[in-house]
């Protein structure tokens, strides 16, 4: 088996919560001219993703109003969900985390909707920023 080469961290993509994707994707598509690329909805978003350089923006609608990113767009409305870094080793991390004290919203790794293993640390003790780590 090959291994893979450490990369650090970078940022994987960002997530952008929207009332509605049709209003928004003139913009990244047609003004921007950013690169489609497709990712699986997830968590009961629909979501469109682009390529920004290294990373994605992946704009999140949601499938129901009692869905997280639902939820959100409730309470504070549209604008950026989350931030999501990529990291060599996620099970590292988050033993890193939980030794630090950091609150895990995701106690163990799950399957995202780019079908790599996350995990999402509550904002309480990320100064206030939804942060997702992925593989």
């Amino acid at each position: 088996m090959q291994e893979s080469t450490p990369h650090g961290v970078r940022i994987s993509h960002v997530g952008i919560a929207l009332e509605a994707l049709d209003s928004a994707l003139p913009f990244f598509r047609d003004i921007l001219g950013l690169k489609a690329v497709e990712v699986s909805d997830s968590d009961g978003a629909r979501i469109e993703a682009f390529q920004a350089g290294e990373s994605l923006v992946e704009l999140l609608e949601p499938e129901a109003a009692d869905t997280p990113i639902g939820k959100f767009i409730s309470r504070r409305g549209p604008g950026i969900h989350h931030i999501c870094f990529a990291v060599d080793d996620l099970d590292a991390v988050l033993e890193r985390c939980r030794s630090a004290g950091i609150r895990l919203i995701d106690q163990e790794p799950r399957i995202g909707a780019e079908g790599k293993r996350i995990a999402f640390l509550h904002p309480s003790s990320t100064a206030g920023i939804l942060i997702e780590l992925s593989e």
